[in-house]
């Protein structure tokens, strides 16, 4: 999942539309905090690489 800031962010945006998820289902299923998701969404936050693998393993989780 290497893509740019704003790529991510669209794309966990429509995952949880997708699904129907709330920042903190994203939140819990991927072991980040709420208030990093909305930073990453945000675009005030790079992820890490361990939080992109966290947010793969749960999004993958639910294909």
């Amino acid at each position: 999942m290497e893509l740019p800031l704003s790529q991510l962010s669209e794309k966990i945006i429509a995952f949880e539309r997708d699904h129907h998820l709330t920042d903190n289902d994203l939140a819990f299923g991927s072991q980040l905090s709420v208030e990093r998701i909305h930073n990453i969404k945000s675009g005030e936050a790079t992820p890490t690489q361990e939080e992109l693998q966290l947010l793969k393993k749960f999004m993958n989780s639910k294909a």
